[in-house]
């Protein structure tokens, strides 16, 4: 993959314009963390180049100054919200969270508990922070929210909810997952402080959209279709081209909510230093590109798997079409189509021409490697096995023997009650791991299993929950044709 994003300048810029920032309100700025803080495995396939830790490793720069406040919806505990990448609730993320950082040296402040309005979950949940010695504070419902200002900037509004007491010059404000309520957070924190005569800042950390990319760039489109699901769009930001004749990019959200945002710091701090959306941001990343064709052409490929990824959602779900729809003309919008991906084509051709599901990865020098479905392996195993050859440079010969497959086999049919033979990709790399004991050949492909990471793969039927989540492990970006290899009604 050509790389198209410096990642050394871009963790330097962003550090420098924060304390640039945080200087900017006299030494206490609150800062919404809106994305991912680590494992942005978006930003890295869009910029290839920027590290998926880049931004906590930005902020490890500065940790000593640094505390972090974890802010999570109640009305989320309740519904038992899942994160979708990682498959856990949003509680239990918090808690990932938390370790995560405290692991890493950061101070972390506690948890703050938005709409809070006695659910019972929402409850447990507090028992739970505080038997593990977590401070919590509840943040309610307020009526009106968030246009009627006069009652929110009160005592009966943000007034009423807990204060979170922090030290240190940069206060991050990070949550699970998005309605969370760290905006809501943030502004309570500054009617607080002001209260207690602080003069305190906020500001938004968000890398998508790019600001100073065009609207239609690549990366700009990749996020919209990254976030199909939220019927949002990027739009430019009418404020910023009315204060200072300049074109940038926000989300519509962003430009919507600004001009009460704006009356409300106004009202709370007695001026907002901001004219646009585009000011209260300090994302750097969009200065940081090296080679823009490098990233418009990891952008485009990131726009198809999206719309592979939302198609085959549609199709387990029957629901979503009209989010397909929408990333069909995202597609269109970038110059490509659903051919874009080299491993498609060649994935659609082996199955034509086997008769049976097939697979096909692009290796990191480029080159296409096939898989098909055989007797004792699905095309998910068979494309892992031939894509670790290639890499290893091992000829086309059985580096699993039979004696190893066939036991496996069995156990999964005789014993497991398992109506297919054939083994998983998480099943053949097991049998690769405990050959390579005894055969050189499965060392050699075990020493390339990390170079499987960032290549793309496509099948040419949808692939079971255990052959993805084993790509996805390990870092594959997979995507499939939205169809079942067999007509029924319950997959696995």
């Amino acid at each position: 993959m050509r790389i198209g994003f410096d990642n050394d300048k871009y963790i330097d810029l962003q550090a420098r314009h924060i304390r640039e920032r945080v200087d900017q309100f006299g030494g206490k700025l609150y800062l919404e963390f809106g994305g991912k803080l680590f494992d942005d495995y978006h930003a890295s396939r869009v910029l290839p180049g920027f590290e998926p830790d880049s931004k906590i490793r930005m902020l490890k720069s500065m940790a000593d100054d640094v505390e972090i406040i974890l802010v999570i919806n109640a009305n989320h505990i309740e519904k038992s919200k899942v994160r979708g990448d990682l498959g856990i609730t949003y509680d239990d993320d918090t808690l990932r969270l938390m370790d995560i950082f405290r692991t890493m040296g950061f101070a972390v402040n506690g948890v703050v508990i938005t709409h809070y309005a006695n659910q019972p979950a929402a409850d447990a949940f507090r028992k739970r922070l505080d038997g593990l010695g977590v401070k919590s504070y509840l943040h309610y419902p307020i009526a009106g929210y968030p246009y009627d200002i006069d009652r929110i900037v009160s005592d009966d509004g943000l007034g009423r909810n807990d204060f979170v007491e922090t030290t240190r010059p940069l206060v991050v404000v990070t949550a699970p997952g998005p309605g969370s309520g760290k905006m809501a957070t943030c502004l309570s924190q500054l009617y607080h402080e002001n209260k207690r005569g602080v003069n305190a800042g906020y500001a938004k950390y968000e890398t998508f959209p790019i600001w100073n990319l065009p609207l239609k760039h690549p990366a700009n489109i990749a996020y919209e279709a990254a976030t199909a699901d939220l019927d949002d769009a990027n739009i430019i930001d009418p404020f910023h081209l009315e204060a200072y004749d300049e074109r940038t990019v926000n989300y519509n959200r962003d430009v919507e909510i600004f001009p009460v945002l704006k009356t409300m710091l106004d009202r709370i701090s007695g001026s907002c230093p901001y004219q646009s959306p585009t000011d209260m941001g300090v994302n750097m990343a969009g200065l940081a590109i090296s080679d823009d064709n490098a990233v418009c052409e990891a952008a485009r490929m990131e726009i198809v798997r999206r719309y592979f990824q939302t198609a085959v959602d549609a199709k387990r779900t029957g629901d979503g079409e009209e989010r397909v729809g929408k990333i069909e003309m995202l597609m269109s919008q970038a110059g490509i189509d659903q051919s874009f991906s080299p491993a498609r084509s060649a994935a659609l051709l082996k199955e034509e021409t086997t008769g049976s599901p097939a697979g096909a990865m692009v290796l990191p020098d480029g080159t296409v490697i096939t898989g098909k479905t055989s007797t004792l392996l699905g095309a998910a195993s068979t494309l892992l096995m031939n894509a670790l050859k290639a890499l290893a440079d091992v000829e086309d010969v059985d580096v699993i023997t039979d004696e190893v497959i066939e036991p496996i086999c069995r156990l999964k049919t005789e014993h497991l009650r398992s109506q297919n033979p054939r083994l998983h990709s998480d099943e053949t790399l097991m049998a690769v791991a405990v050959s390579s004991g005894q055969s050189e050949l499965a060392a050699r492909l075990m020493d390339h299993v990390d170079d499987l990471r960032g290549c793309d793969a496509f099948f040419s039927v949808i692939i079971s929950s255990a052959d993805e989540k084993l790509y996805r492990t390990l870092g594959i970006n997979v995507c499939c044709e939205p169809k079942y290899e067999q007509h029924r009604y319950y997959h696995k």
